[in-house]
């Protein structure tokens, strides 16, 4: 789980880790993360930090060598880690502010998913799920009804689209896997100022659900918590 000393990172350990799994717990900061597995693992539960930039290969290559080592298999991936935009109004939003964003919502996940691979192909009933938005959904923003709710910025919406192209292909080009795209919702996060009216729990439902799917369950779909939704 990448992204996971915090907000739906943290919490979706928490619930998986409360089925019995032993799951790494993937963070940049290595100082919160350390803290937060600390918390979680106090109260009885099988989890384990792992130091992961998203943004470094070298970082991805020491998280993937660890894992290999403690654990010599992986049964599911979740590429949760992301970050928001500058807010910058498309006009005037530069490459450079694309790139930032772009370089932790959908290179990271690149990066994670291809160095875990032979992890996962050694897994039982290996899945992938990525934590996409509702605001990545070309369905949604072209929706008159969200016209006046959406805050028009390039960089979020563009890499969270980008995550659900890739979602799509991977999910086509790895038949042995089970890769979806998740919408958590206008959950209160950090990412906006905790101004979302979800809870965690309600939050983490969807990645949780996809996260726990069968071998015959569904591959290369977009869910929010109430089931299938729109690309």
């Amino acid at each position: 789980m990448t992204g996971a000393n915090k907000g739906l990172g943290r919490e979706t350990v928490r619930r998986l880790a409360d089925l019995g799994w032993q799951v790494f717990a993937a963070a940049r900061d290595t100082a919160r993360g350390s803290e937060a597995v600390a918390e979680l693992a106090a109260e009885g539960r099988q989890v384990r930090f792992v130091a992961l930039d998203v943004t470094s290969d070298e970082s991805v290559a020491a998280a993937a060598r660890l894992i290999r080592e403690q654990a010599g298999r992986l049964d599911v991936l979740v590429n949760n880690a992301g970050i928001a935009d500058w807010g910058t109004p498309p006009a005037e939003t530069s490459p450079d502010e694309l790139g930032e964003v772009f370089d932790t919502n959908v290179f990271g996940p690149v990066r994670v998913t291809r160095a875990l691979l032979p992890l996962l192909r050694a897994g039982l009933s290996p899945r992938i799920v990525m934590v996409s938005s509702g605001m990545g959904s070309v369905a949604t923003l072209t929706d008159p009804r969200w016209k006046d709710h959406v805050n028009p910025t390039l960089g979020y919406p563009a890499s969270k689209a980008a995550l659900n192209m890739l979602t799509a292909v991977y999910a086509s080009a790895l038949p042995d896997i089970r890769v979806n795209a998740v919408d958590p919702g206008y959950t209160a996060t950090d990412l906006n100022g905790h101004t979302g009216p979800q809870s965690l729990a309600e939050g983490t439902d969807a990645i949780v659900r996809l996260a726990t799917i069968a071998t015959d369950g569904p591959t290369g779909g977009f869910f929010d918590r109430n089931g299938r939704i729109a690309w």
